[in-house]
């Protein structure tokens, strides 16, 4: 039976995760937005 300890440890690196993973794809997103608009296609 896992412990609370690491019940709580594993979900606070899962949520730092999906915070940097977030944050990475948000600058992605604003950067080919800012991108686009220069673009001649």
């Amino acid at each position: 039976m896992t412990d609370g300890v690491f019940l709580s440890e594993a979900l606070a690196w899962l949520i730092g995760l999906m915070a940097v993973g977030a944050t990475v794809l948000c600058f992605g997103a604003l950067f080919s937005l800012g991108r686009s608009g220069y673009r001649k296609d």
